[in-house]
């Protein structure tokens, strides 16, 4: 077990009326050329969405968390993110893996660790972040498609796992279990400073760890808008395969093609914005 007495999150599976998807306010927000200045051999990089994604072929997944952490075996461990969170299944999956692991955990918070990203930060038995770096929180976020019993049957299923990640962020700050539902339930992001102030890290990163690969945060920008508008269409109410048949095919190519699409994702992303704003 890692060093600190952290709670286990129970997830089951989502009925198939459900999706998880990821938030479209977030990848606005996500540089996804940060990185750190320098990491040793025994980290594991978390610096891309949570769960495979469909959009690169890249993603984080618990799987390629189990194969890096049988690689570097017995010893300490560093885990830094910098993702705009996913899959929740996955990131719940990752942070048992990390809250199983029998030596020290240390968290590295580069840029943002968002929604399920989040969740895995929790992980560590030292967290630290960026004075630049971001915690946000919510909410379980679903795609449910069905009738009214289809709807209160993921309705009903979302409400243990959201109690959990409460009981999660109140056991790591020490806040009251009620005031960390708020925070979910108010969608909080948390700077370096208040994230130390509240107790969701437990100290800051030098200035120094934390560097900018600005041709993957120019490639990021590009898929990012891809993602944005396949996360607005989904509050539509659109199935996913329909969603991504219509972004392939928008985009003039496979969807692990591109990062150049042949149109202007990040101008339909600003117009579905517009649309769900009127």
């Amino acid at each position: 077990m890692s060093l600190r007495d952290l709670p286990a999150i129970q997830a089951g599976r989502l009925p198939s009326v459900c999706a998880f998807e990821t938030d479209a306010d977030v990848l606005e927000r996500w540089n996804a050329g940060v990185q750190a200045s320098k990491s040793d051999d025994n980290t594991i990089t978390i610096l891309d969405v949570i769960g495979e994604d469909y959009w690169t072929g890249g993603g984080v997944t618990s799987k390629r968390i189990a194969a890096a952490l049988r690689a570097i075996g017995s010893q300490d461990v560093v885990v830094e993110i910098n993702s705009p969170g996913g899959d929740f299944f996955e990131g719940v999956a990752i942070y048992n893996m990390l809250r199983a692991h029998p030596h020290k955990v240390t968290v590295r918070v580069l840029g943002i660790a968002a929604s399920a990203a989040s969740v895995i930060a929790m992980a560590g038995d030292d967290i630290q972040i960026g004075k630049a770096g971001f915690l946000m929180i919510h909410n379980a976020w679903v795609v449910a498609l069905g009738n009214r019993h289809d709807l209160r049957e993921a309705a009903e299923t979302m409400e243990p796992f959201d109690d959990a990640m409460a009981s999660l962020y109140s056991d790591r700050s020490g806040e009251e279990k009620v005031k960390a539902a708020e925070w979910m339930d108010n969608e909080t992001w948390f700077n370096g400073e208040h994230a130390v102030e509240v107790g969701l890290a437990d100290g800051f990163l030098p200035a120094d760890a934390v560097t900018e690969d600005k041709t993957k945060a120019e490639a990021g920008k590009r898929v990012n808008a891809t993602r944005r508008v396949d996360a607005l269409l989904a509050r539509t109410g659109m199935p996913r395969s329909e969603r991504r048949a219509l972004l392939a095919d928008a985009k003039g190519g496979k969807p692990g093609a591109a990062p150049a699409p042949t149109h202007d994702a990040g101008a339909i992303a600003a117009l579905c914005e517009g649309l769900f704003k009127t």
